[in-house]
């Protein structure tokens, strides 16, 4: 497997956006009054390097050659953008959160009341390992794992199977590599600046995206986000080779990944028109549309995830929300996106076939 190095490979976007001190934050996300990195027009795709926070952070050492040297990777297969990253920059652990992203991108023509339509066209993974942490006293059983040490990082390497690449655990510490699952790579976060000049911390995710953790983002899936801010200013990160739904350990595989997005500006009349008024992150794969709820209690994250399906159902095929309703309860799975990021998700899937024999206008969106 090729080390995706910065610059290295291919980078079929319109414009490629490298993973540098100065194109990242580091446990932040952007606000109104950050500036761009990248400036481009709706439309455009985008090759962008993203750098996972596993090896970089402080309880791991902040050297990412170090750490990884540990377990026998070579310093050649680490990347040099991570290496410069824990190198250059700082956060401060006890107020900000661990995800490393690139960006802002601002969008030409994007205004608040649009929509971002970000379009995952490609996400190839940049080092044939990753790492899966449970980690100060977080995750789905706080107070019962981790036990002693506080922080167990597992290193997991990556091998290639006839039917693609998977992850490989043993079953103890010192036993062979026999358990494998197969890799679906994600990016755990994608958002939109928030308005105002104070940067969100980069755990909870909101209406702006951020940490969202859906693992429906896999190639050819779309994100729509409601823009707060002129140029939208998108980001991602926190890259990921793997994840379960709920990501109950506190993270999934993660890894970098080199990834190719299109970025879309969905005028507000447009938008309204298909899905009605969207307040919060909606997916769209080629099977299903994805509304979401985000509470700091899971329970209120259902019901608002239940309300957004109805609202959307109601806004884009005119069914009544007590036929909606219904509809959601024999035929929708809901799904937990997460349990871990301080706010809770939770995601829908609606199957759009179930609904082709309802006649819609054209489609504008669905690009």
């Amino acid at each position: 497997m090729t080390i995706l190095q910065p610059g290295v490979g291919e980078t079929p976007g319109d414009h490629y956006l490298p993973a540098r001190p100065d194109t990242v934050m580091w446990g932040r996300l952007p606000c109104a009054a950050d500036a761009p990195v990248l400036t481009i027009a709706s439309g455009s795709s985008v090759t962008i390097d993203t750098v996972s926070h596993e090896g970089v952070l402080e309880d791991q050492g902040k050297d990412p050659r170090a750490y990884f040297g540990r377990h026998g990777v070579e310093p050649g297969q680490v990347l040099d953008d991570a290496v410069a990253i824990a190198a250059a920059l700082s956060r401060d652990p006890a107020n900000d959160g661990p995800h490393i992203v690139t960006g802002p991108i601002h969008v030409e023509g994007a205004q608040p009341g649009d929509l971002l339509r970000i379009t995952v066209e490609r996400l190839v993974p940049r080092v044939p390992y990753g790492v899966i942490s449970n980690r100060h006293g977080r995750g789905a059983l706080v107070g019962v794992l981790p036990r002693t040490p506080l922080t167990v990082s597992v290193f997991t390497p990556v091998e290639e199977r006839v039917s693609g690449l998977v992850g490989t655990l043993p079953l103890n510490d010192d036993g062979d590599r026999v358990v494998e699952f197969p890799l679906a790579p994600f990016l755990g976060t994608m958002g939109v600046a928030v308005a105002g000049n104070e940067r969100p911390h980069s755990v909870p995710p909101g209406a702006h995206g951020g940490n969202l953790d859906i693992n429906l983002l896999t190639e050819g899936a779309r994100l729509y986000l409601p823009v707060q801010v002129p140029g939208a200013l998108a980001y991602v990160g926190d890259p990921h080779f793997a994840q379960g739904d709920g990501e109950v350990a506190l993270t999934a595989l993660e890894a970098s990944l080199r990834a190719t997005l299109r970025f879309d500006v969905v005028p507000r009349a447009e938008a309204l028109r298909e899905f009605g008024a969207v307040a919060g992150p909606l997916v769209r794969t080629d099977e299903f549309l994805v509304p979401t709820g985000l509470d700091v209690d899971l329970a209120e994250a259902m019901r608002k995830c239940v309300r957004a399906a109805i609202d959307l159902i109601s806004a884009r095929w005119g069914m009544d929300e007590h036929l909606a309703y219904a509809y959601l309860s024999a035929a929708t799975d809901f799904d937990i996106s997460q349990v871990v990021d301080i706010v809770c998700g939770i995601h829908a899937r609606i199957r759009e076939a179930d609904f082709d024999a309802v006649d819609r206008p054209e489609d504008p969106a669905a690009g």
